[in-house]
């Protein structure tokens, strides 16, 4: 809409410093007229019957500068409400997002192809903002406060993934129900996942192995990989968000980080169990 009308925003601010300059000149002026008033005039006229501890009113007319002014005034909202400034025709927080999107797309044709050490420097980056606060500097979870990144998942995120099931990360196979496995089976499960996938698989896994696949890797991104933090689990947990065992981690999908700086964040994600 502020395009439509054909305004940029040098033309706004000049128009609002010209409005600014005009009130101080009229403000002064008038100002100066009544001071000078009050000094030379005198009261006269009848004055109304009710007074305030003495003090009574004149029963004189509006003056009509006054008049002129209040009534121009209103005129004048009128039209800068409708016409000189139509409502939702501009407004700062649409302004911002237009520059975030400008900003956004020179940002990804600047660096459409980077290499390993740029993804790593710009995934870091990315990370102590937006996900150091609560899965550490050192993507440790902050003590099982949250996702550590150092390993997979802990026995106890996996289980409380098996009793509750998933339906947040909108992978082609659809939502994981709960219950999967209970008991000792879950326990079992839980273990080996955590534990890396190593020594023998549980045969409960078999459950789960329908849609991860029987080595946990998700059968081609169609469920979540079991075994890594792959590039489609982190997109997907970017762009849904997820909720854990200690609260919900909001979906990036509102434009603070680009598409390039998410395959940044899984390169440095990737990396830091690797260290």
């Amino acid at each position: 809409m502020f395009e439509k009308l054909n305004l940029s925003s040098d033309t706004v601010n000049q128009l609002a410093l010209l409005g600014a300059a005009m009130i101080i000149i009229l403000t002064v002026f008038v100002a100066g007229k009544y001071i000078r008033q009050m000094k030379t005039d005198t009261s006269t006229g009848e004055l109304s019957d009710e007074n305030w501890d003495g003090i009574g009113e004149y029963k004189n007319s509006l003056p009509t500068g006054w008049a002129v002014s209040f009534v121009g005034t209103m005129i004048w909202s009128v039209w800068y409400w409708f016409v000189g400034y139509p409502l939702n025709a501009y407004s700062q927080i649409g302004e911002y997002n237009d520059e975030v999107k400008a900003y956004n797309a020179a940002y990804e044709a600047k660096w459409a192809n980077p290499d390993h050490e740029t993804l790593m420097g710009m995934g870091e980056g990315t990370f102590l903002v937006q996900c150091a606060p609560c899965h550490g500097i050192a993507g440790d979870g902050i003590d099982g406060k949250a996702q550590g990144f150092d390993k997979r998942m802990t026995e106890a995120q996996v289980l409380h993934v098996i009793e509750n099931g998933q339906d947040q990360l909108k992978y082609p196979m659809g939502a994981m129900p709960a219950g999967m496995a209970s008991g000792d089976d879950a326990k079992a499960i839980a273990k080996w996942i955590a534990g890396g996938m190593k020594g023998e698989k549980p045969a409960a896994f078999a459950a789960c192995a329908s849609c991860h696949g029987e080595d946990g890797t998700g059968l081609g991104g169609q469920a979540p990989n079991l075994s890594a933090y792959d590039d489609t689990l982190l997109s997907h947990v970017l762009e849904h968000g997820k909720t854990g065992m200690i609260g919900h981690m909001p979906a990036f999908n509102d434009g603070r980080i680009t598409e390039i700086q998410k395959k940044a964040v899984a390169t440095y994600i990737q990396s830091l169990k690797e260290n």
